[in-house]
């Protein structure tokens, strides 16, 4: 079995371990990355993120679930991996693993002081979700993810059609049968 799929599969178990209930219990408080994403140091979609780092940065980052909706992002604030219990819970194991590797981008960007939410750009054009984007695409074609997969992933309900068309031909993914629906 390869890195990704051990660490799908450890997603797999987690989800299966940590319910809704569970999940209460963990409170806001922060977690290591490492207690609940083993083995994501191996992967080498993380590996090409962080270098030569990549054990002492997923070592040190730390993660909050949260019970508001939506998927995961990096705390501006201080640089933390914040997820949702739900999404957690109930997503797509892919998507969930796409969205580590999303994130993880971000995490390094934060680290180099970039600012992640900058108002002067759209989201779609913004340099921090296109370099995200990029390394999530990349995994998923490593993976063998079709297009069609790639553009599901890709698609999201806060995005516009023209904000959709304008990710997917910046990431050079076919999404034309998304795009006519």
């Amino acid at each position: 079995m390869n890195p990704v799929e051990m660490v799908v599969v450890r997603l797999m178990r987690l989800m299966r371990v940590l319910n809704f209930t569970s999940l209460l219990r963990i409170g806001l408080s922060s977690h290591h990355f490492n207690d609940y994403f083993k083995g994501m140091e191996k992967v080498i979609a993380v590996q090409e993120i962080f270098g030569s780092k990549t054990e002492e940065v997923l070592r040190n980052l730390m993660i909050d679930f949260t019970f508001f909706g939506g998927y995961m992002f990096v705390n501006n604030s201080n640089g933390h991996l914040m997820i949702s219990s739900k999404y957690l819970s109930n997503g797509d194991k892919i998507d969930i693993y796409l969205d580590l590797i999303h994130e993880l981008v971000h995490v390094k960007q934060y680290m180099e002081g970039k600012e992640l939410f900058d108002i002067h750009y759209g989201y779609t054009e913004r340099p921090t979700e296109v370099e995200a984007y990029r390394a999530a695409v990349h995994e998923a074609r490593r993976l063998g993810l079709s297009d069609d997969r790639i553009c599901q992933y890709l698609k999201t309900e806060w995005m516009s059609v023209p904000d959709f068309r304008q990710l997917a031909e910046l990431m050079n993914v076919s999404c034309d049968h998304w795009l006519s629906s």
